[in-house]
């Protein structure tokens, strides 16, 4: 088995094998076939509506196909971790939010409160750390999310719009973030329906429409070039947004 870059046992390859998914009666995915292995950063780019934030959490076990399968080369455990568009913060600080992910994953309190800080400050955010995380800017709550999911290590990072509802100086704050993670050594996979965010941080595309994975690229291929019509009629902005 190959190793993650923590020297664990590697969860990766994630092969998505024929995967769909019906919900009240409504199909949302159909036939999604693809695997995923470390390394580039994985965008999944569609119109809204597409399916994207269904296949992300079909991949991280929030859901399960109804049709098709999903599987890890290894038991998932907490080497991966979700970042939603619209992030939970707990009643409590921006540090005690962060520990409290550490302390579910073990980590003792000493080192929960010292491996915190260090994520923290990584994020920009540690002079805010004593601050309550229900009051800071939506932003800030973003960049407490990542420092939630970065403090653990993980060896996969899912990522559902994580910038759809900041301003444009909080999404660049985010997304370099996103681009630290990567270095890092975490497999960052994420949607987006933004063009302009797909061409700053992918290094392939998957392209999701209408529930279908109608192609994957490496990026500057697709953003050179799309093989489908859907997808040129995509980067045309002719598809609803």
């Amino acid at each position: 088995m190959a190793e993650a870059a923590n020297g664990r046992t590697s969860i990766l390859p994630l092969a998505v094998e024929g995967a769909g998914f019906i919900w009240r009666g409504t199909r949302i995915l159909e036939g999604v076939t693809f695997d995923l292995d470390a390394g580039p950063r994985t965008v999944i780019l569609g119109p809204n509506g597409a399916g994207k934030s269904v296949l992300l959490r079909l991949c991280h076990g929030l859901l399960a196909p109804t049709e098709g399968r999903i599987r890890w080369q290894r038991e998932r455990a907490r080497s991966q971790a979700m970042v939603f568009q619209r992030p939970v913060m707990l009643r409590r600080s921006v540090l005690a939010n962060v520990m409290y992910g550490l302390k579910l994953a073990g980590v003792g309190r000493a080192a929960r409160r010292q491996a915190a800080l260090s994520v923290l400050g990584r994020v920009g955010l540690v002079d805010i750390a004593e601050r309550s995380a229900r009051v800071i800017s939506g932003g800030e709550q973003q960049r407490v999310a990542l420092a939630r999911a970065w403090a653990l290590s993980p060896e996969v990072l899912f990522l559902d719009e994580p910038t759809a509802s900041l301003d444009p100086t909080a999404a660049r704050l985010v997304e370099e973030i996103i681009g630290a993670i990567h270095q890092s050594g975490t497999k960052i996979v994420m949607t987006t329906h933004s063009l302009g965010q797909a061409r700053r941080l992918a290094d392939e595309i998957l392209f999701v429409h209408r529930g279908r994975l109608v192609e994957r690229s490496l990026a500057d291929r697709f953003f050179a070039g799309p093989a489908t019509p859907e997808a040129r009629a995509f980067l045309q902005e002719e598809l609803p947004w």
